[in-house]
């Protein structure tokens, strides 16, 4: 009796996480319209308290994604425009001595919100880029020697456009393995895009955009699917593919135990937000990519022959053996 009413009330908990998931999704595709895919991964990054970098050329709607993921969640959000001239102290926040009190009183960056949308990343310069290293790894600041802790839930969501583009600085391995996915917006499909013009004259809705989710919210979803029950054959599959990136004979740097722990916290945000309460292969193999694809770098000889890391993974899958039994 006790069971199966604790695994009644382990599936009640499980149908909450899928339908709170579920009206975020629709609310950020309100204003990102037929995009869903990519809404429902950004999500996952959001609560597998992840980072999220969004590459594309200008004007597909990576800033409108991030704008209208922060404007569903009730909680603070703020947008650093990246340019060649901004320094470390405008993200992170600066010291400032008070000559009322004779002392230095730390006056907070941007840094400190909980969305924090860093646009045109990669048009920043390599030491800007460097202040956010130490913050996306462990959600604190530190200036002056003093550490300054940002608030809960925490998520950058950068925006970049590609490397071939004038006036930009290529992001560094340490920082692209700080983020827990990177995405490609892509062109809108042709009935979107209709849509996104019959509505422009009426004003962005973005602007009105309700809050679904508040800050308590996301940060109970951010509890309960750390604790999705994994089984040990899945551990064992997760760990195989990250290993396999890693001896791919066009691999020159494979992906690091931080994108296992990665690909983890994502399996079991996807498997809530399927409302499943285990996670199961399909979770792994849907996330790998845009988990583990910009982590790896290829050979020379390979990135001559077009390869990239989303091919490498893709391969990966196809040749790792999935277990038989993964679920609970």
């Amino acid at each position: 009796m006790a069971e199966s009413r604790a695994r009644a009330d382990a599936q009640a908990l499980v149908a909450r996480f899928a339908r709170m998931f579920g009206a975020l999704a629709d609310s950020v595709e309100r204003v990102v319209r037929g995009k869903r895919d990519k809404v429902e991964l950004a999500l996952v990054c959001l609560l597998s308290e992840g980072h999220l970098l969004v590459e594309d050329v200008p004007g597909v709607g990576k800033t409108t994604l991030a704008r209208a993921l922060s404007a569903s969640v009730e909680a603070s959000w703020t947008r650093v425009q990246f340019t060649p001239d901004l320094l470390p102290g405008d993200i992170t926040g600066v010291s400032i001595f008070n000559q009322g009190t004779g002392a230095f009183e730390f006056h907070p960056g941007p840094i400190f919100a909980n969305l924090v949308v860093a646009d045109e990343i990669n048009r920043g310069s390599p030491k800007t880029q460097s202040a956010l290293l130490e913050v996306m790894e462990e959600r604190r600041v530190t200036v002056e020697g003093v550490p300054h802790q940002v608030p809960r839930p925490f998520m950058v969501i950068a925006t970049q456009n590609p490397v071939d583009m004038d006036g930009t600085y290529p992001l560094p391995e340490a920082q692209l393995d700080r983020f827990l996915m990177r995405i490609s917006m892509g062109y809108p499909d042709h009935r979107s895009e209709i849509e996104v013009l019959a509505g422009a004259p009426s004003g962005a809705v973005l602007d009105t955009l309700p809050a679904v989710a508040g800050r308590d919210d996301v940060a109970g979803m951010i509890d309960f699917a750390g604790r999705l029950h994994v089984a040990p054959s899945l551990y064992d599959y997760l760990v195989r593919v990250v290993a396999a990136t890693r001896t791919h004979q066009d691999v020159r740097l494979g992906a690091s135990p931080r994108a296992s722990l990665a690909l983890l916290r994502a399996a079991r945000v996807r498997a809530a937000a399927a409302g499943r309460s285990f996670v199961v292969p399909d979770d792994v193999k849907a996330l790998a990519v845009p988990v583990l694809a910009h982590r790896i770098i290829v050979t020379p000889e390979a990135e001559l022959r077009g390869r990239d890391g989303a091919e490498v993974v893709t391969e990966v899958l196809s040749a790792v053996s999935v277990p038989q039994t993964a679920g609970v």
